[in-house]
């Protein structure tokens, strides 16, 4: 494959498959990412799948603009190794996504932010005179000043569940981009040391957290005011919180063993995960 054409073919694929999803439900919800159907049926194939579909034109447009506007990381690192980052990225995107809602078998998620949070990830740490412009921001910024501020929303995001946005997609998939790219090209680390360090150690301490302390998640309500909220806000609203509790009550029988749950917190379990 031509190295100048691996982002365009990319788009292209994207927006078939997107475009065939707007159309066809039944398609939609076979190829997209679910925690049930990964986890209880073993249909591995949306991890991959569901990077090739989007919920609106708009969700759509934002993805491929931002593939376009880094795919001259091909030209760096060849096509074959920009595959191998945007795939590995979309993939670790949805296995973070996977263990983060594993006790959710409704969780659906769908898009390629993953895979271009990697590969934008992957630029940075390749270019350290990367600059990138931001709407609303009339002057150029450093690359890893961009990654702090997006590792640091994305933190928040996932924490406060604000948004239907697929935050730990993102996280992952700018994780596992850098990785690869650092594994690629370790010289990068020479070269490049101090923006790579400081938008990998947030991200890695951020997981770290997580997956010593699931209770760490779980940040109350930002906002007592939720104005103009629809049934769908408080549906997702009610299912957060019921996850939380679970989870809650799921690190206590990790620390202290399933005996350590009341009979009411065993009820309340049982409840909660039917």
């Amino acid at each position: 494959m031509n190295t100048e054409f691996v982002g365009l073919i990319l788009i292209i694929i994207t927006v078939i498959v997107s475009y065939k999803g707007f159309n066809d439900k039944t398609f939609f919800n076979a190829y997209a990412f679910n925690v049930g159907s990964i986890l209880e049926r073993k249909d591995y194939k949306r991890l991959i799948s569901s990077g090739f579909l989007h919920g609106s034109w708009m969700h759509l447009a934002f993805n491929m603009i931002s593939l376009y506007s880094f795919s001259s990381l091909a030209y760096g690192v060849g096509t074959v190794r920009f595959l191998i980052i945007y795939f590995a990225s979309l993939l670790g995107g949805n296995l973070l996504s996977l263990f983060m809602h594993r006790h959710n078998r409704n969780y659906t998620a769908i898009g390629a932010s993953g895979a271009v949070c990697g590969i934008i990830f992957a630029a940075i740490a390749y270019d350290s005179h990367l600059s990138l412009t931001m709407m609303f921001i009339p002057v150029a910024i450093p690359g890893w000043v961009y990654a702090l501020m997006f590792i640091g929303i994305t933190i928040f995001g996932i924490r406060s569940q604000s948004g239907n946005i697929g935050h730990e997609a993102h996280l992952g998939g700018a994780l596992v981009g850098q990785l690869i790219l650092i594994a690629f090209y370790p010289e990068a680390l020479m070269y490049n040391t101090l923006p790579i360090v400081l938008t990998m150690a947030p991200s890695i301490i951020f997981l770290f957290l997580v997956a010593r302390r699931p209770a760490f998640l779980v940040t109350g309500s930002f906002t007592n005011t939720r104005l103009g909220e629809t049934d769908d806000d408080r549906y997702n609203a009610d299912r957060k919180q019921r996850q939380a509790e679970v989870d809650k009550l799921l690190e206590k029988i990790h620390s202290s063993g399933f005996d350590s749950l009341t009979p009411q917190e065993r009820d309340r379990l049982d409840k909660l995960t039917r």
